[in-house]
């Protein structure tokens, strides 16, 4: 095992990670922004190194900084967490050729994964189901409506390195198509340095269904269930629940399985997730790879009883995993409620500022990530994110309502955040019927005539 880690990231992941490698008794280096040195990982970590300025392009997403932090601290490896550089090919590159191990995976497959066009080739030669459209990307909207013609209506345009629904467009007539089409282009040139747009059939009111898996480097594959993020605002997660209410134990398996054929035709290593679509008939098909640890990876624990962040570190020392699939058993219920400062009422703007009252939640069962606390002031760099609720219980129902009690009693004053929101989610009927899809969020507002959300341009 690791001699020491540094943690090349912030907030509550950085905390998170720091926590495991204590348990395995493995000295970590914490590196920080001139804006976050009053956060917690920086106080846990037995060293910390200031790598810049609060702006995350000269600190958190500057490689030369973070190499020089790890060769002066004589760390041995490094763990990317999630966002920044975790998916970037080119630092785990860096990472390699300076003799420090990357905890993630190979160069190969992050590339491989994140160009969307190639993750779904791969996909669809392991057999794995993918939804209809272009073979690769598209050159421009004349080819785009010869493949439409093929597929039919509705389509989506989305950007080939793209992820977190930017360079996203969806068509349903040829005008939108002929019009959404350059307007990707140019979300997908802007927020990726790459154009390339490719298309697929739109499949109206999925699920969310995302798979984790864990592969070690003689290839030993397994997944660790479903975890259902369909409850989403503009492509962006706002709460996940495993097992998902809609997934019956064959369709687990099933889309287990297919997880697992998918991971190693890629040359998977490490913690990852594949993420599916499923219809109401359903039929899943395969939407993306994210090659790193997820935000919502705390409910797959709590249901599995299996720490993902230590195995990560395992895997990348060269351990062989040590369980099998059929070690692998789902236990009663957990959710995550991702507590943002923001706020709902004003189409969730950013709340930075000062927190002048902060109290967890506790009991059996509740389980709260967060690097914040009393008089800490949240950062207006960085994401709103502050804290992830998660609670754990026997079914679901019993499990809302004990989400619902720990998201009375948390308290946060001084910004604004979106616990109250959360709490009038998780008391709606149709939520707790567990029968909805991905335009759930939107659909609430309309029928609680609350604030409008810019559902859109995006859908």
């Amino acid at each position: 095992m690791f001699k020491k880690i540094l943690i090349a990231n912030r907030g509550e992941i950085a905390l998170r990670i720091i926590r495991a490698c204590r348990e395995l008794g493995i000295p970590t280096v914490a590196v920080y922004s001139q804006a976050d040195a009053d956060s917690l990982h920086v106080r846990f970590a037995d060293e910390a190194v200031c790598i810049g300025p609060a702006r995350s392009a000269e600190s958190y997403l500057d490689p030369k900084r973070i190499i020089a932090a790890a060769e002066i601290t004589g760390a041995e490896a490094i763990h990317p967490g999630y966002g920044y550089l975790a998916e970037n090919a080119d630092f785990a590159e860096i990472c390699g050729s300076c003799g420090l191990v990357f905890i993630g995976p190979p160069p190969e497959a992050i590339r491989a994964m994140g160009d969307k066009v190639h993750a779904k080739q791969t996909m669809q030669v392991a057999g794995v189901p993918v939804i209809p459209g272009s073979e690769g990307s598209v050159a421009d909207a004349s080819v785009a409506k010869k493949i439409v013609d093929e597929i039919g209506y509705p389509v989506i345009m989305k950007a080939a390195a793209g992820g977190g629904g930017r360079g996203m467009r969806i068509a349903r007539n040829q005008a939108e198509l002929e019009s959404g089409f350059k307007t990707a282009q140019l979300e997908a040139a802007a927020a990726f340095n790459n154009p390339e747009i490719y298309i697929e059939k739109y499949l109206e009111n999925p699920r969310h269904i995302e798979i984790q898996i864990l592969a070690d480097q003689y290839g030993n594959v397994i997944h660790l269930g479903e975890r259902d993020c369909t409850v989403q605002r503009r492509h962006q997660k706002l709460l996940e629940e495993s097992p998902s209410p809609v997934v019956s134990e064959e369709l687990r398996k099933r889309m287990g399985a297919s997880a697992v054929k998918g991971a190693k035709s890629a040359g998977y290593q490490n913690a990852g997730t594949v993420e599916f679509l499923l219809n109401t008939d359903g039929n899943y098909y395969f939407m993306e790879m994210n090659t790193r640890v997820q935000v919502e990876h705390p409910v797959t624990e709590e249901v599995t009883d299996i720490d993902i962040i230590a195995e990560m570190l395992h895997i990348a020392a060269g351990d062989k995993l040590k369980l099998t699939q059929d070690d692998v058993k789902i236990s009663g219920y957990a959710i995550e409620c991702r507590i943002n400062a923001e706020n709902p009422d004003a189409n969730f703007a950013p709340s930075p500022g000062l927190i002048t009252s902060f109290h967890v939640p506790g009991g059996h069962g509740v389980r709260v990530d967060t690097h914040v606390y009393a008089k800490y002031v949240v950062p207006q760099y960085y994401d709103s994110m502050i804290a992830k609720l998660i609670v754990h219980h026997k079914n679901r129902a019993d499990g809302i309502q004990k989400m619902l009690r720990a998201l009375d009693e948390f308290v946060v004053e001084g910004i604004y955040t979106t616990i109250d929101f959360h709490k009038k989610i998780l008391a709606d009927p149709v939520f707790q019927s567990g029968i909805f899809d991905t335009g759930f969020v939107e659909d609430y507002f309309r029928r609680t005539k609350g604030p409008a959300i810019n559902a859109d341009k995006v859908v």
